[in-house]
């Protein structure tokens, strides 16, 4: 299916978000839950699936296919598509679930085909397909963790992926390797080999803080790394967050004490 060619705009610096600009009869597929706003004459329409086709193409297996390729990935069964029924230009736009960078890409500039991590998909033009891509090779099945099953985009269109913190764009030769923490790959061109490696040493391993195994990158091709991983913010939180008992009695009472009294002094409450 030919891809809708659209133009956007990336506002922002660390919060951003991408508006799409649609002329009429276009449209732009979106992640639930990502939408940020619409102009009137856009027309809001969730499908079964990823979108990528129109309505009734492919059948009810085709549908089923592209829903569950988005269900392994960990993805809503269903995605949301916005077309400018109107007339003259209209904007949709998208906005980034936390801090970080949103990518552009251009798939026909990279051979069709984008595999990136399983969570990172923000919008594209209609007709980019959302598809599943698995790591073959045993090391990355037993012990890949999120970068065994990577999302794989594929069309000659436009899609914007998400990514935590600072992102670094890196050129690899044939036969260069880098080695980067699992959930620091955003994503990479297809040509480049992905496999996981133990990071060595037992007092390493153990003690290092960087895990038990990291990816391993070969080029040719080009990979993109972000410097916060969702997962990783999340743990430092939730390592911050203080402990205290649940469910009512003197722990409870405490914690609610404690809270209410630091939301007091933020809203000014003691006045």
């Amino acid at each position: 299916m030919a891809m809708d060619q659209v133009d956007y705009f990336l506002h922002g610096d660390d919060m951003q978000f991408v508006e799409i600009e649609l002329d009429p009869g276009e449209a732009a597929i979106g992640e639930a839950g990502s939408m940020m706003y619409m102009e009137d004459g856009i027309g809001m329409d969730t499908v079964f699936g990823d979108g990528s086709a129109g309505s009734g193409a492919g059948g009810l297996f085709g549908k089923l296919l592209g829903a569950g390729k988005r269900l392994i990935t960990g993805e809503s069964l269903f995605t949301t598509v916005y077309t400018n029924n109107g007339q003259g230009k209209k904007k949709v736009a998208f906005a980034a679930p936390y801090t970080g960078k949103i990518i552009p890409f251009d798939l026909s500039q990279h051979g069709g085909t984008m595999i990136c991590q399983k969570d990172a998909f923000l919008c594209a033009a209609k007709g980019v397909s959302l598809g599943i891509a698995f790591q073959r090779k045993l090391g990355a099945g037993f012990f890949g963790g999120e970068g065994f099953i990577m999302q794989k985009l594929e069309g000659d269109g436009l899609a914007f992926v998400h990514s935590g913190g600072t992102v670094l764009e890196r050129q690899l030769k044939p036969g260069e390797v880098l080695r980067v923490d699992t959930g620091c790959v955003v994503a990479y061109t297809p040509g480049v080999d992905f496999d996981i490696q133990f990071v060595g040493g037992v007092k390493t391993a153990l003690f290092g803080g960087e895990g038990l195994f990291f990816a391993t990158l070969r080029g040719p091709g080009t990979v993109w790394m972000q410097s916060l991983p969702f997962a990783r913010l999340a743990s430092r939180i939730f390592a911050a967050a203080p402990m205290t008992k649940g469910g009512g009695g003197s722990g409870g009472e405490q914690g609610g004490f404690l809270t209410g009294g630091l939301l007091g002094g933020f809203t000014g409450g003691d006045d």
